[in-house]
């Protein structure tokens, strides 16, 4: 298992235990259940825990989050746990993957998360300040399914690569018409990590 780097503790504060709890779920029971990919185990705190809780920094005054295609919760999660200031719906299709965001949700006690098991188009439209995603789909299909969830002046953060701003140019027209405006690339978790998250914000007009 990865060794913890001390970033963790800057980041999760007196919530770090949670944080080590996730880690262990996601090294064992997520793992097991074919979640998580052999090869990421050993990298799970630099490359998905820390690498999503950074985000905790582009949410602001956010208040509702929805995060899309959770998956094993990355980077619903270690937002959840960051930011208990923050109520975050996490929202993933497949019941084996909601039932262990239930069992996350139960085991670490974060009253601060709703899991809902469904697609993104099919939950009620402008209900959240900010729609997250990570490794979920291209660009224009992203804006297509997170900018109707988020009310007029929310916006979507999308996790993305090195090749975001060629997403951008090539999926524009398709985030145009999903009302997205103002798309901003930047980085986050510079001063705590060697390498920082790429995120998009496209705000919904």
């Amino acid at each position: 298992m990865s060794e913890q780097p001390t970033a963790a503790a800057t980041i999760f504060g007196d919530r770090l235990p949670l944080a080590e709890a996730y880690h262990e779920s996601l090294a064992t029971t997520a793992a097991e259940r074919g979640f998580i990919g052999p090869k990421e185990v050993s990298r799970l705190w630099e490359r998905h825990i820390l690498n999503c809780a950074v985000v905790s920094e582009a949410l602001d005054d956010a208040t509702t989050v929805a995060d899309i295609g959770s998956g094993a919760g990355l980077p619903g999660i270690p937002l959840a746990i960051a930011r208990p200031d923050v109520s975050f719906t996490l929202i993933e299709p497949l019941l084996k993957r909601s039932t262990y965001l239930a069992e996350v949700k139960n085991e670490l006690g974060l009253d601060n998360v709703t899991v809902v098991r469904g697609r993104a188009e099919e939950q009620p439209g402008g209900q959240f300040d900010v729609v997250t995603s990570r490794a979920v789909a291209p660009l224009g299909k992203l804006a297509g399914w997170s900018l109707p969830l988020v009310r007029h002046g929310g916006s979507m953060l999308a996790l993305k690569g090195a090749s975001v701003a060629e997403e951008l140019e090539r999926d524009a027209r398709a985030i145009a018409k999903a009302g997205g405006i103002t798309p901003n690339i930047f980085q986050v978790g510079a001063d705590v990590l060697d390498q920082p998250t790429t995120l998009i914000r496209i705000v919904r007009k």
